[in-house]
């Protein structure tokens, strides 16, 4: 089996391969990506079991003849590649639109005129919007910054492949946890790298907001396992858990005692959301949450050098 993965020198796409290679109906992972933040971690570190299944493409989402060509022979594409930059979402409208919502559209011209059987997009819960009461698949799409807008109108394009082949939106929550790609914008791995280097942490608003969260390496694994897990083509949340941000400062709280906070604009309550967790469709793609986060934090901040 042949598999492309676009931007899969990020986050999530460094931890993907790296499952998705030890997957004995894989032959070859393609990965396309722009380097754009730049990011080449993923080419760095103990070398990989199976790294000869591995090809690296320099592309961009919106080279229609690239595409084309690095999907000959292509039997599953992952599309992770986006413009993420979460904190500061409303900012650079432009780029947001041609990467996420035009570029998206490039690649699905590109795949219904290919040999694609099946499609996962990873898409985000922030679709969804601002909701206290928890969202899910069913609950009208209501996003409120450019970057969840992109990902919604990259969603209708993707829905355009369900009628030809298996296509898989999975609107994925915050994501944390240890990477050799780390994105240090995401919520909790910021707030990871505040407490063990600064033992500071700056919060906006009052720390009440809730968010919804899945660790790395159970979204990894999950997305790999739907290379060929029988799920019917459709809109799945992937999420595990819904945590207030004081949450995540206490368990830190517990763990480096000396901790201290600095909430800004602490009058201000902000949006926060809610997700359901999808229980069918993570038991289907193994996805199990079993720690508690205290614990998870603790590993994770075993990773710093200091």
């Amino acid at each position: 089996m042949k598999v492309l993965v676009t931007g899969g020198a990020g986050y999530i796409g460094t931890e993907l391969i790296s499952a998705l290679i030890a997957k004995t109906e894989v032959d070859q992972v393609i990965v396309y990506d722009n380097l754009s933040r730049p990011n080449y971690n993923m080419f760095l570190g103990l070398r990989l079991q199976n790294h000869t299944k591995i090809t690296f493409v320099k592309g961009e989402l919106l080279d229609s003849r690239a595409l084309r060509k690095v999907l000959k022979g292509v039997d599953v594409v992952y599309h992770l590649a986006a413009k993420v930059t979460t904190p500061f979402a409303s900012a650079d409208a432009h780029s947001y639109e041609q990467v996420n919502h035009w570029g998206t559209a490039e690649l699905v011209y590109a795949v219904e005129e290919s040999n694609v059987k099946r499609f996962i997009y990873t898409s985000s819960t922030g679709v969804y919007g601002s909701s206290k009461e928890a969202a899910d698949e069913n609950t009208p799409a209501d996003p409120q910054t450019l970057y969840a807008i992109s990902k919604l109108r990259g969603e209708e394009h993707v829905r355009r492949l369900a009628s030809k082949i298996d296509t898989y939106i999975m609107r994925c929550g915050n994501v944390y946890g240890y990477s050799r790609s780390m994105r240090f914008d995401a919520v909790i791995n910021k707030f990871a790298f505040e407490a063990n280097f600064s033992k500071l942490i700056t919060i906006q608003g009052d720390g009440k907001q809730s968010r919804t969260f899945i660790h790395i390496n159970r979204m990894a694994s999950a997305l790999a396992n739907l290379l060929t897990a029988s799920l019917a083509s459709g809109t799945y949340n992937l999420v595990e858990r819904n945590l207030k941000v004081i949450d995540i400062l206490d368990a830190l709280k517990e763990l480096i005692p000396p901790l201290e906070f600095i909430f800004i604009n602490q009058h201000l309550r902000l949006h926060e959301l809610n997700v359901k967790v999808n229980a069918d469709v993570n038991k289907l793609l193994g996805v199990t949450n079993d720690r508690p986060l205290k614990e998870e934090l603790e590993e994770f901040l075993g990773k710093f050098s200091y």
